[in-house]
């Protein structure tokens, strides 16, 4: 019955204020997703930069 009543309690503004947390819950969670997506790219690139200059300069050592 309590949870009955609050539904008719709880004031709208309040209502929207927590559908606005739960919206910018939703967009921090897609951003967080993104960052992790653009660090392995980063990283990713990174490692083929450093391969592709090894790979440039592999001379033997005693030549």
């Amino acid at each position: 019955m309590a949870k009955a009543l609050f539904g008719h309690v709880v004031a709208p503004a309040e209502l929207r204020v927590v559908e606005e947390n739960a919206v910018l819950r939703a967009r921090v969670r897609r951003l967080e997703q993104e960052l992790a997506q653009l660090r392995a790219e980063r990283d990713a690139a990174i490692a083929h930069e450093l391969l592709s200059l090894s790979a440039d300069s592999a001379e033997p050592a005693l030549a």
